[in-house]
């Protein structure tokens, strides 16, 4: 085993003192400095380094300035440019997230720094909020609970009720567009509640479904689903996915859900589907941010359920996701090839 010298950055999503009870095992045996970055402290993007990542915490010349020869670097959100990756003789980038977009990747490829991810973390949790949205749907929950915020409904009889009849799960049809970590966890949970699933995944050969999901075509999941949900990832191709063709060779009167990436979904689109009654609702854990100082034309359609991306914001994510970082140590310090490499 290898004594290595291991720089944390916490932000407010993965703090240092989480990170630190997950690296607890490692204090003996590395040396390892935390920081929590800070959000208050300029940074005007303008090196083609910088313009490169996204979704990032604080400045890197914070972590510039804080590295010194360090080996490892690990990292939720904070920003890890050209400059960070110079700043130390480091060997690895762990980033405590799916994807390393605050990481500039092809800059640590050049300097044969090893960054790796912890794909899969959020799964179970984005399994369980997508279950959740079904219900939701299904039941009419979103328009219902409008009735009652708005004050034209009590609640107090059960003769309310009949304005907003659902449907059970059971027998019913749902439509997976992707069929990877997420996906599959969707289609075991609406097994288990007697849903027949469909799953439309073109990277995956057919005996990757497995007997109880059937593999079929984009246009047959979305003419026979009564509930689309999306799990797709994402690439330059897939960049709305799901557009005003998409949505009207949907099944009249059927449901669509997003857990996984707002990039996927042409919002417009999804909007007027909704408006002319074509789709019956939706709803979305993801959406494009606004302009500044106006309101998202989806939060104000009574049959729409939003959340503001919490799919993967349980303790168990960040939990996992600090455990992979841990493997990923040990791994370099005995000499180890990474699990989870980019």
């Amino acid at each position: 085993m290898t004594l290595l010298r291991i720089l944390v950055a916490g932000d407010p999503y993965i703090p240092a003192a989480q990170f630190a009870r997950g690296l607890a095992g490692m204090e003996g045996e590395h040396d390892i400095a935390y920081l929590d970055v800070d959000m208050a402290r300029p940074f005007t993007p303008a090196t083609a380094s910088e313009l490169a990542i996204r979704e990032y915490a604080g400045s890197p010349d914070e972590l510039a300035e804080r590295l010194d020869d360090h080996e490892v670097l690990v990292v939720h959100g904070a920003a890890v440019t050209d400059r960070v990756l110079d700043a130390a003789p480091l060997r690895l980038v762990c980033c405590a997230r799916g994807g390393p977009v605050n990481v500039d990747v092809a800059a640590a490829a050049e300097r044969g720094i090893t960054v790796t991810t912890t794909p899969g973390k959020n799964a179970r949790a984005v399994v369980e909020l997508t279950l959740g949205f079904l219900i939701m749907l299904a039941r009419g929950v979103g328009s219902s609970q409008r009735a009652l915020l708005d004050g034209t409904r009590l609640g107090e009889s059960a003769f309310e009720g009949a304005e907003f009849f659902g449907v059970e799960l059971a027998a019913r049809t749902l439509g997976l567009v992707g069929y990877g970590n997420v996906g599959r966890g969707v289609a075991q949970v609406a097994g288990a509640l007697g849903m027949r699933v469909l799953a439309y995944d073109p990277g995956l050969p057919r005996e990757a479904f497995g007997d109880a999901v059937e593999a079929v075509t984009l246009d047959e999941l979305l003419m026979r689903s009564e509930f689309v949900s999306l799990h797709a990832r994402v690439t330059p191709e897939n960049e709305n996915l799901m557009d005003a063709d998409t949505f009207a060779r949907m099944r009249p009167g059927s449901f669509f859900i997003n857990t996984a990436r707002e990039t996927l979904v042409d919002e417009p689109a999804l909007l007027g589907a909704i408006r002319s009654r074509h789709l019956a609702g939706a709803a979305l854990d993801v959406v494009r941010p606004a302009p500044v100082m106006t309101r998202n034309p989806l939060l104000d359609e009574p049959r729409v359920v939003l959340t503001p991306h919490i799919g993967g914001a349980t303790g168990e994510t960040i939990e996992r996701g600090v455990a992979m970082v841990a493997q990923e140590i040990a791994q370099l310090s005995a000499g180890l090839a990474p699990v989870h490499a980019r």
